[in-house]
């Protein structure tokens, strides 16, 4: 397994000094956001879209720091019921310039739309009740998610992009285990799962029984811990909607690695891992509103590396 960073954990620098602070905070590949969700501050898609030139020199910036370029990422919603159609649009171009750039893997989320023709807003599902919540269910996947989801496989096979790695997110109708396999199923393994386990925690899932029911659907991982403030989750449950910025009153934070989960945990993560046949990228993502960044990033690399195989294993049992 290698060390990856997501490249908006450090948002804050240029392109070239983002680079050199990962290489020298010991991170040996990078994911780059390409817009939706993100303002892309690495990476200008349109115009690496429109150049060969550019993207040479794009590459470049990698291969002198003995970097690699590990992914593109474009989470977002591209089922949005007002702002689809421009989501879609970046996503579909990301996929056209990993094909490009020679990238396999492209991380993203499902998507998420309304609940009827018509509606505004998106509407995420997490109760079988009332009884109209079925109805809003099969709606959203038989006339939104599968017809989306097998036009984007057939785009992302005809630009040799072979993983897209969904983000098992809240607000997302790709949100679990089994939503992933229904999808995986219904339109092909070019679907896959980019496992955060931070996601999976606030929603009380447990990310090691995971692992082993996904498998060979695992195609990238994101290491990103959780932190559950027990004391607020027992007055409010761990749906939470509070700010993101108030750590001390929410029932649940995005924080470093160890700190929410510890050595221990992580390095179960790693072996079960490893037990299916993952064998690619931990790619750290820095949402901790409470560590700088730099310090955030440096602390992760140093769990992972004190926890993640590096080797293949060699050992066989002497014959008797």
């Amino acid at each position: 397994m290698k060390i990856g960073l997501v490249s908006d954990s450090l948002a804050h620098l240029p392109l070239p000094q983002m680079l050199d602070a990962a290489k020298a905070l010991g991170i040996e590949g990078l994911e780059l956001a390409t817009g939706n969700w993100s303002s892309a501050p690495h990476l200008d898609l349109q115009r690496l879209l429109g150049s060969a030139d550019a993207r040479q020199r794009f590459r470049e910036e990698f291969t002198r720091r003995d970097l690699e370029l590990i992914a593109l990422n474009c989470s977002g919603n591209p089922l949005h019921p007002v702002d689809g159609g421009r989501q879609t649009a970046i996503t579909y171009d990301t996929i056209r310039l990993a094909g490009e750039l020679g990238l396999s893997t492209v991380v993203m989320m499902s998507g998420l739309p309304g609940g009827a023709p018509g509606d505004a807003t998106p509407n995420w599902i997490v109760s079988s009740w009332p009884p109209e919540t079925q109805t809003i269910l099969a709606w959203q996947w038989q006339e939104r998610l599968l017809p989306f989801w097998t036009d984007l496989v057939a785009h992302a096979s005809a630009h040799g992009v072979t993983r897209l790695a969904l983000e098992l997110h809240g607000n997302q109708l790709v949100y679990n285990v089994p939503t992933l396999m229904r999808l995986r199923a219904a339109v092909g393994d070019v679907v896959g799962a980019n496992l955060d386990p931070s996601h999976l925690l606030w929603m009380g899932a447990d990310p090691l029984a995971a692992i082993d029911a996904l498998g060979p659907a695992i195609c990238h991982v994101h290491a990103k811990d959780t932190f559950i403030n027990a004391p607020r989750a027992a007055l409010t449950s761990r749906l939470e909607n509070g700010s993101l910025m108030d750590i001390a009153g929410r029932a649940w934070s995005y924080i470093t690695l160890g700190y929410g989960q510890d050595e221990s945990w992580w390095r179960a993560f790693c072996y079960r891992l490893r037990m299916v046949g993952y064998e690619g990228w931990l790619s750290i993502e820095h949402e901790d509103v409470l560590l700088a960044r730099l310090e955030g990033v440096e602390r992760s690399v140093a769990l992972l590396r004190a926890v993640a195989p590096i080797a293949a294993g060699d050992f066989r049992p002497q014959p008797a």
